[in-house]
């Protein structure tokens, strides 16, 4: 991303109704730009001082009043996007509204861009990317827990990790590179128990980071679930029994399921999308094979997976040998058809007995499912997070990984020193420190108008 100061340059001023289309009781205008202060000499009949609530009328080009409310003027950098900042505050009518917006035009604004107030805050320096990231968070929050997390992030809690994890790097690359000059006892000094340590706390800092950040996506977006196990285990009657509908076929005839069926339901407001897949088991059938190889390929993207065994059948050695062939996903043990079986397993976090059939046990599973997703926790020190940042914790970790292996395997101090500055930098895209100005954009477009 080219610097923040030439972002600034020029700037002219923005407006936008900040409030939901509608009828409403209270509408409010946001201005941002240098041309505030002019816009407010010219529509209001009151001087506004700043940061403090005035109450005036509105006023077209003759002198008329449009409204009257409540107007809130805000001097740079004293306020959200860092630049002369006027709000007006009226009454909720559609028409009211773009009136005051055709007039505030006239005098010199433009319509703001989706995101654009938050962006000018961010390139402004009042709020790092992730912290703006989680003002469009905490207002699509759908559960307590996903705003609880939003507004930890925008607190700063996520990024102070990240500046944390930065200052790591920094150090240990100074260090590393320090030794460098030392070409004698290079080596010896470079492979000492000082820099393993420092390499281990940086790759543990890494693993936690994936893991809180994996944990704040799921409360933003849901959490993914891919239903797995062998043959007329009933994964699909469980698809249909959480989803209250008959999507999925059921019949006694082993590989019904030969593609992925997906559907999404809400758990207290949580979205969770659900994948029934084909049972899984050797078959020559190639139409099965292939739903077989998308069944597998759908738990990899999974966050839970959920393992259905026939309690009848007795299929301990069958779910051994597939969670044998699981990937680190967390999965909850699904013993379906206590209904015509007198075995049950106890029930614990990683087992749950139901009958798909008469519904029993299916609340308990989906309290399992919440407490996985960290509904029921409040997610205490959590943070919202989305799935560019994953992805960058995840390339973070694999430069580490890469420099570790050429410091210990090929004894080239200079090349782990190479992959610490990437390892930084990929850190930087999160916070927004170095990110390409076409993700920038994406990123504020999907914001609201207004902010």
């Amino acid at each position: 991303m080219e610097g923040r100061e030439e972002h600034i340059r020029n700037r002219d001023t923005i407006c936008a109704i900040a409030t939901p289309p509608g009828v409403g009781g209270v509408g409010i205008i946001r201005i941002s730009g240098p041309l505030s202060s002019t816009i407010a000499g010219q529509i209001l009949d009151v001087r506004v001082t700043a940061r403090k609530a005035h109450f005036s009328r509105f006023l077209d080009q003759h002198g008329r009043t449009i409204d009257s409310g409540i107007a809130l003027y805000f001097v740079a950098p004293e306020s959200f996007t860092g630049e002369d900042t006027l709000e007006l505050q009226a009454h909720g009518g559609p028409q009211i509204l773009q009136m005051l917006i055709s007039r505030i035009l006239d005098l010199g604004a433009r319509s703001a861009r989706p995101g654009e107030f938050s962006e000018r805050a961010f390139l402004n320096n009042k709020l790092d990317l992730i912290q703006a990231e989680a003002i469009a968070d905490l207002i699509g929050s759908a559960t307590g827990a996903a705003a609880r997390a939003a507004q930890r992030s925008l607190e700063g809690v996520f990024s102070e990790r990240i500046i944390e994890l930065q200052k790591q790097l920094i150090s240990t690359r100074v260090f590393i590179e320090a030794a460098l000059d030392f070409s004698e006892e290079e080596i010896d000094f470079i492979t000492d128990s000082d820099t393993s340590k420092r390499l281990d706390q940086a790759q543990h800092c890494v693993r936690q980071l994936i893991k809180d950040a994996r944990q704040g996506r799921i409360l933003r977006d849901g959490i993914t679930i891919a239903i797995i196990g062998p043959p007329n285990a009933g994964k699909s009657s469980l698809l249909n029994a959480l989803a209250g509908v008959d999507t999925a076929i059921v019949t006694d005839i082993p590989g019904t399921t030969r593609d992925v069926l997906r559907e999404t339901i809400s758990i207290d407001g949580l979205p969770v999308h659900i994948a029934d897949t084909a049972g899984i088991r050797e078959s020559r059938d190639v139409i099965e094979a292939e739903g077989i190889r998308r069944a597998r390929a759908t738990m990899l993207k999974s966050d839970l997976v959920l393992l259905v065994l026939d309690l009848q059948a007795g299929q301990e050695k069958t779910c051994k040998q597939i969670e044998e062939s699981m990937p680190e996903i967390p999965f909850i043990r699904v013993w379906n058809k206590v209904d015509i079986s007198q075995r049950r397993r106890q029930d614990d976090s990683g087992n749950v007995n139901i009958s798909a059939k008469t519904g029993e046990g299916i609340d308990p599973l989906k309290c399992a499912i919440r407490d996985i997703a960290g509904l029921d926790s409040g997610y205490d020190g959590g943070f919202s997070a989305r799935t560019r940042h994953l992805d960058a914790l995840r390339r973070t970790g694999k430069h580490l990984e890469t420099g570790i292996h050429q410091l210990v395997d090929n004894n080239a101090p200079e090349l782990l020193a190479e992959e610490l500055r990437l390892a930084h930098k990929v850190l930087g895209e999160i916070t927004g420190e170095f990110l390409p100005d076409d993700l920038l954009a994406a990123i504020f477009s999907s914001f609201c108008i207004g902010k």
